[in-house]
């Protein structure tokens, strides 16, 4: 009966333990599930993102090969054009080829007599040869008078300006220009300073009269009855110290136009220009060079990797199911 007593005196304290204890599992037991579902949740994510990317993998896959089926049609295509261009070329050829023979041997054998035809163009070739001599004497004829002209020409200016210039002739006291002292030989213009008259200006003759007879000796010893020049040159007038240039070439030597300099006559930026022109025609030519070999070394790749590739692919996903197929067994044993 006490221990009854005791039980009775102790059931209110009992059943709040009960109550206390039972609202603590029914805590940990919420905690513990959303925490199962959460890790569920992450792993079928993980398994299904895995199932995303190798189908990417496999589509990537079929559209390479479907695109490397269309451009080894598209080649195939360009190769038979090809082939039909330079066939019909060569027919074309032989075709030109055999009409031009035919064509010949018609002409010479119906229309025109060869050998006569022959014979008159030797005969043309043979006057056509010696009126072409001809005219090559007579230009060498025409040459070389012109040739003797001008060296005449030549020479006579040469002897003007000599003679224009004998005031610079060398004397025994003074050394002229062209006989400096200091060289072995004198210039050849000293020599033809020499040989050459100085020029004189031409003066208006004036015409003499003679009142005295010659009868008188004494009148005509006279200082009165020798000729008398009644223009003279005035006393102060200096002479020309030289020759002196052309006006015309003076004055195109004076206003001659201005020439542009680097700065204007360049662009700033045609090192650029030119930079990007080299590398367009680069990339035109290496677009139509190389794209043959692309799609030829794209095919051999192909061909060769991709029995490895699609084997390795299908170990890869075997192995990721099988990974993924034991935690899933666990979650549904820790659901049930």
């Amino acid at each position: 009966m006490a221990t009854l007593a005791r039980l009775q005196a102790r059931a209110t304290f009992l059943a709040h333990q009960y109550y206390f204890r039972s609202s603590v599992v029914d805590l940990f037991r919420k905690k513990e599930y959303d925490a199962a579902v959460k890790i569920q949740s992450w792993f079928r994510g993980c398994q299904v993102r895995a199932y995303i990317r190798h189908l990417h993998r496999v589509a990537t896959t079929i559209q390479k090969w479907w695109r490397s089926y269309l451009g080894r049609q598209q080649y195939q295509v360009v190769v038979k054009l090809a082939s039909c261009a330079m066939k019909m070329n060569l027919y074309n050829a032989m075709a030109v080829r055999i009409q031009r023979r035919w064509r010949g041997y018609r002409i010479r054998k119906y229309c025109f007599n060869y050998f006569y035809l022959k014979e008159y163009l030797r005969a043309v070739s043979e006057t056509n040869d010696a009126i072409r001599e001809a005219l090559e004497e007579f230009a060498e004829m025409k040459e070389r008078e012109e040739k003797k002209a001008d060296l005449e020409r030549e020479e006579k200016k040469r002897d003007y300006q000599a003679r224009k210039m004998h005031y610079l002739l060398s004397t025994k006291q003074i050394p002229g220009i062209y006989n400096s002292p200091f060289r072995k030989d004198p210039d050849p213009w000293e020599l033809r300073l020499q040989k050459a008259k100085p020029l004189t200006c031409h003066r208006p003759k004036v015409k003499q009269k003679h009142y005295i007879s010659l009868s008188s000796w004494l009148a005509c010893t006279s200082a009165r009855s020798f000729p008398r020049s009644e223009i003279l040159p005035p006393i102060d007038r200096k002479r020309c110290q030289g020759p002196f240039r052309d006006i015309t070439e003076v004055l195109e030597q004076r206003y001659k136009p201005l020439e542009p300099t680097l700065r204007v006559a360049e662009p700033i930026d045609e090192l650029k220009v030119a930079r990007e022109e080299l590398r367009r025609q680069e990339w035109m030519r290496n677009v139509n060079d190389n794209m043959i070999s692309k799609l030829y070394y794209h095919h051999l790749i192909s061909s060769q990797n991709m029995e490895n590739h699609i084997q390795k692919l299908d170990k890869l996903y075997k192995g990721k199911r099988k990974d993924a197929g034991h935690p899933g067994s666990r979650s549904q044993g820790g659901n049930v």
